[in-house]
């Protein structure tokens, strides 16, 4: 899956243990809080009392929050260690659909607030996600930035492999992830060079010391980790909202919505509002779901971890319509009036059925000088509902071939068996990394063997298939119920004057 973005959901938090500062070096307005100010009996205990200890940092923040009016002594959440880090534990019984967070837009982080920022007039044809990785980035690196409570408790650095090493790298080659890693890291360095050209350095009073594509990088991973999109189509990021965890048992991505209401003394403002999708027991962490269309690479190379269920297992299959193709232009006006392209990607996961599309583009692409009458404008409204049957003997043989000749090829690419991975993981004492890359691998030479196997078997029933012309010629009724043909439609079949 070659594309750079999809929607954003929230991380896996992987916490520093970093303290910072708690002195304010300017005044703070308390806001009125967001929840009730009168809690219930058992709220009244610390909501920070934890076993070990949470860092300064969290403690801070926390403060901070209730400054601006985010949580209260009735907040029905609070942060704790987790096993995957750092988390949001209900601190009384929640219910199912209870909003549990609201955070006002001033304290968003999003395109908006870059745009009236003091850098916004250099962001202004800067794409989304570049300005607030800067922005990002910027404000890490002031001492006095409006969110340094917030940025201060950021990860330095998550699973995701874009921070991999060379050598733990290698351990995914040959695979999707791998290929998508380095698009995405050439692509975030071609940003930051054309940014560090065109307005870092151009502006270097703006810009309190140096950025770094590392730092750069740093911004863009928390972006694409702990940003949501649900909503408004743009990424935003959300003070403590982004401590929420992902789990597979949520099946729900209806999570959070946007309401006007009171966020301050005297004011009113956009809330971002995160529900709960599932009753939650005093103590118990609060999860939400993070994508569920998103494969075990996608969980990888955005938040730096894989579910070990095989319904997170995909392969991406691409194919080309050739510019060499004597009949390109027919097939490409055809692929676009059915929302495709001269390149379609086409992600299949384990145990799924083949997206409806593949077979009737596979068929486009395999048209021949034999069947390319099909491709006159007489038949151009009715040309995709034909595809999605078979043609002809060659056409569909030609496309069996292709998606055969594409699975054998991708499979020699990987420097392991699936047997080979599925006993790493049974044997089990394997590093975060090393897991991720060994079950991303074993899920993705999975589901090259079941396409395999799948395009296989219709090669081998080609001889059983319907095709265009005898489908046609019994609809016209030249051909009998057991197969007999006539030289003139039966008597029947004729349309009536």
């Amino acid at each position: 899956m070659s594309t750079l973005f999809f929607s954003v959901s929230p991380p896996s938090s992987s916490f520093p243990l970093k303290s910072f500062k708690s002195s304010s070096p300017f005044k703070t307005t308390f806001k009125i809080p967001l929840f009730s100010t009168t809690p219930p009996s058992s709220l009244h205990v610390d909501p920070l009392e934890s076993d070990p200890p949470l860092p300064p940092s969290v403690r801070t923040f926390w403060k901070w929050l209730g400054e601006e009016g985010v949580v209260s002594p009735a907040c029905p959440v609070r942060p704790a260690y987790v096993p995957e880090g750092l988390g949001l534990v209900a601190r009384r019984d929640i219910a199912q659909d209870e909003v549990v967070l609201k955070v006002p837009r001033r304290l968003w982080i999003y395109p908006d607030n870059v745009a009236a920022s003091e850098i916004g007039y250099l962001c202004a044809d800067l794409k989304p996600w570049v300005a607030v990785s800067l922005f990002l980035i910027r404000e890490k690196m002031r001492g006095n930035s409006p969110w340094r409570f917030y940025i201060d408790i950021l990860p330095k650095r998550t699973n995701s492999t874009l921070h991999w090493s060379e050598e733990e790298l290698a351990e995914i080659k040959g695979t999707l992830l791998w290929r998508m890693t380095r698009e995405m890291k050439e692509h975030v360095e071609s940003q930051y060079q054309k940014v560090e050209e065109e307005i870092i350095s151009r502006h270097e009073q703006l810009f309190p010391s140096s950025i770094t594509l590392d730092g750069f990088l740093w911004a863009f991973s928390m972006l694409r980790s702990r940003a949501f999109s649900h909503l408004r189509g743009q990424l935003v990021m959300l003070p403590l909202v982004d401590l929420i965890n992902h789990s597979a048992s949520i099946t729900r991505e209806d999570n959070a919505e946007e309401i006007n209401g009171p966020a301050g003394l005297f004011s009113w403002d956009l809330l971002f509002c995160l529900k709960s999708t599932m009753p939650v027991k005093e103590g118990e962490q609060v999860f939400i779901q993070y994508g569920l269309k998103k494969s075990n690479a996608d969980l990888a190379l955005y938040y730096g971890f894989v579910e070990p269920n095989s319904n997170r297992d995909s392969y991406t299959l691409t194919f080309n319509i050739s510019e060499s193709d004597p009949f390109h232009r027919e097939k490409l006006d055809i692929a676009a009036a059915n929302d495709l392209g001269e390149t379609a990607y086409f992600d299949i996961f384990m145990d799924r059925p083949l997206p409806p599309a593949i077979l009737p583009y596979l068929r486009l692409m395999a048209l021949r000088e034999t069947d390319a009458f099909l491709l006159e404008p007489v038949y151009k409204k009715s040309i995709w509902k034909t595809l999605e049957l078979p043609i002809s003997h060659m056409n569909e043989e030609l496309v069996c071939k292709m998606v055969i000749d594409a699975c054998e090829s991708a499979l020699s690419g990987y420097h392991t068996t699936v047997e080979q991975d599925e006993k790493l993981i049974q044997e089990g004492n394997l590093g975060s990394k090393l897991e991720i890359a060994v079950r991303v691998r074993a899920g993705e030479k999975r589901v090259l063997q079941q396409i395999e196997g799948i395009f296989k078997e219709r090669e081998a029933q080609l001889d059983k298939f319907e095709y265009y012309c005898e489908r046609r010629l019994k609809e016209i009724g030249l051909v009998g119920e057991e197969g007999e043909t006539y030289c003139q439609p039966k008597k029947d079949s004729m349309p009536t004057l």
